[in-house]
């Protein structure tokens, strides 16, 4: 395991320190987790991006869509599923 340092001000530090607390854990661990966490959207965030630009390239390239109509129909079919079994 590796060791980094990072400088935070007196007030980032207090913030930290309290909500660290609140949770129930050391300021160690809760700089550890939002760091971990931070990544793992970063990730996601970049993999979405990707996949997104695959498929407007697979679009662009030729690739079969679906009308807005159809889509909507559909759309609009699920979300009644949904609000049934809320209601």
């Amino acid at each position: 395991m590796s060791t980094t340092t990072i400088r935070l001000s007196d007030e980032l530090k207090a913030r930290v320190s309290r909500v660290a607390e609140d949770a129930g854990t050391t300021t160690h661990n809760f700089i550890l987790e939002a760091i971990a966490e931070k990544t793992e959207s970063a990730e996601k965030r970049a993999d979405f991006v990707a996949e997104a630009r695959a498929r407007y390239d697979a679009i662009l390239a030729g690739a079969a869509t679906l009308p807005w109509a159809e889509v909507r129909k559909q759309w609009m079919a699920t979300l009644s599923a949904i609000d049934g079994k809320t209601s």
